[in-house]
């Protein structure tokens, strides 16, 4: 017997929604029957059907929104702008296809046509993460299926409703079940569908640890395409400013967005010595004013909950276990009601400690390091195994050059936040950030593979060197 999932909204304990996992297998063979029709479709029939799936979200935008919002304890402001940007996603995959994997050819009289031309790899498994139920799955699967890919998405566990609801959009605007479908179910659902033989490639979003864990069950298999967008423990630097309201409220944006549950949040602000005292007053003034409350409260929260109660308790033990060690708290983490896991933003000092602990804490906690100099910023900034996303605030052009040339990061911004990445450029980072295959503009790199060609209408060749007597076999040219 399937097992039976339950979501409840974060913020109320309420349950949300109830299933059954699904079948790897019996999703892996519709999928297969529908592969070769959808990829014989026109390109432009995929694009038209890629934007009346855009549509149909935004007729259906509010509920979408509202549902995100209820199961994952984000603001509802904030789930309507990830609403947006599953709608935009569709225009950006359109011109990246034309842009990254467009169809080139050169003509010469004499040797016929030379032709670029792309592939769609066939049956992907997209693994999508519960911070971004649908705009960051979506990601993948909009370049999919414009490349002629078939899709089978499994959604978080944590988020499974939003899955559904984002694949019945794509049903609703008439792109085949086969082609795209929700498969759900936990770990082990997952495991299965990235290990199935007849699974051509695995598209995948989430930490670092269960990335890894992708990456070494497939490192025997070559022919599966593997994109990991995975975490980070993100720097942002601060140099000399005078726009010090500024420079913190960039702090606030990048550490507190979403609960501190992005990929791209800052995990670490490091302060040179002269800017210190000044911008952590700056950021704990501005922390202390941070509404955090249920989605759809009034006032609208800057901050709702974390996903659910084992993840508050586990960042409320890694705060505690950061002052055990010799972190000095500058904003506590507190939680004001045990049953359900609205967590303050919280901000800790962790400069003595004699080794600070590389690993994404995925929540509302900024750890502070105090540095000397800029020399010492860049070097405690590349001071980690992840590589996804760095900010410098402050500072002059020459250093942002400087910052920009020596860090290790697929996003290195200035004076901007560590996150909101836009969707139009590449979006992927390097050492346990990722697997050099970066997504958003980039994801139809991943989604299709380069097939060369040179063509004639007729055979036409010759052999002029090698052959016995005088005679030359082909074609004369």
């Amino acid at each position: 017997m399937a097992d039976e999932l339950i979501s409840t909204e974060p913020a109320t304990g309420a349950e949300i929604w109830r299933g059954q996992s699904g079948n790897v297998d019996g999703a892996v063979e519709r999928a297969r029957e529908a592969m070769h029709s959808w990829a014989r479709q026109p390109l432009g029939r995929r694009i038209e059907l890629m934007r009346r799936f855009a549509n149909t979200v935004r007729k259906h935008a509010e509920p979408f929104a509202e549902l995100i919002a209820r199961e994952t304890g984000k603001p509802l402001w904030e789930a309507r702008t990830e609403v947006q940007a599953v709608i935009g996603k569709v225009e950006i995959s359109v011109t990246a296809y034309a842009e990254r994997t467009g169809m080139k050819k050169l003509d010469s009289a004499l040797q016929g046509t030379a032709a670029l031309r792309h592939k769609p790899h066939g049956v992907m498994a997209v693994l999508g993460p519960y911070n971004f139920p649908a705009h960051l799955p979506n990601g993948h699967i909009v370049p999919a299926l414009i490349a002629g890919n078939v899709v089978i998405f499994k959604p978080s566990e944590k988020t499974p409703a939003v899955g559904e609801f984002l694949v019945r959009c794509f049903h609703e605007a008439e792109i085949p079940e086969g082609v795209v479908q929700c498969l759900h179910g936990g770990a082990d659902s997952g495991k299965a569908l990235v290990e199935h033989g007849m699974v051509d490639g695995v598209l995948f979003t989430g930490s670092a640890r269960a990335g890894i864990a992708i990456n070494r069950k497939l490192a025997t298999d070559p022919g599966k395409i593997v994109a990991l967008e995975m975490g980070g423990n993100n720097p942002l630097v601060v140099l000399d400013t005078p726009k010090l309201e500024d420079a913190a409220a960039t702090i606030i944006q990048s550490a507190f967005t979403t609960a501190g549950q992005r990929c791209t949040a800052a995990r670490r602000l490091i302060v040179v010595d002269s800017m210190y005292d000044k911008t952590i007053e700056a950021v704990k003034k501005l922390a202390e004013q941070i509404i955090v409350d249920e989605p759809f409260a009034d006032p609208q929260p800057f901050m709702g909950c974390v996903i659910d109660n084992d993840t508050a308790d586990l960042l409320s033990e890694s705060f505690v276990a950061l002052i055990s060690r010799g972190g000095k708290p500058i904003l506590h983490m507190k939680r004001k009601d045990e049953k359900l896991p609205f967590l303050s933003p919280s901000v800790i000092e962790t400069t003595e400690l004699d080794e600070r602990p590389d690993i994404e804490l995925f929540g509302p906690l900024l750890q502070v390091i105090r540095v000397a100099d800029f020399d010492a910023a860049i070097e405690e900034a590349n001071n980690t195994r992840y590589g996804l996303s760095a900010s410098l605030v402050g500072g002059k052009p020459e250093d942002f050059e400087r910052f920009w040339t020596e860090i290790r990061a697929g996003i290195v911004n200035w004076n901007r936040p560590t996150n909101g990445a836009s969707s139009a450029a590449p979006f992927g980072g390097v050492g346990l950030s990722g697997n050099h295959r970066p997504a958003a503009f980039y994801a139809a790199d991943y989604c299709a593979y380069p097939v060369a060609s040179t063509e004639m209408d007729q055979p036409r060749a010759s052999i002029s060197v090698g052959l016995k007597g005088s005679c030359i076999q082909g074609s004369r040219l």
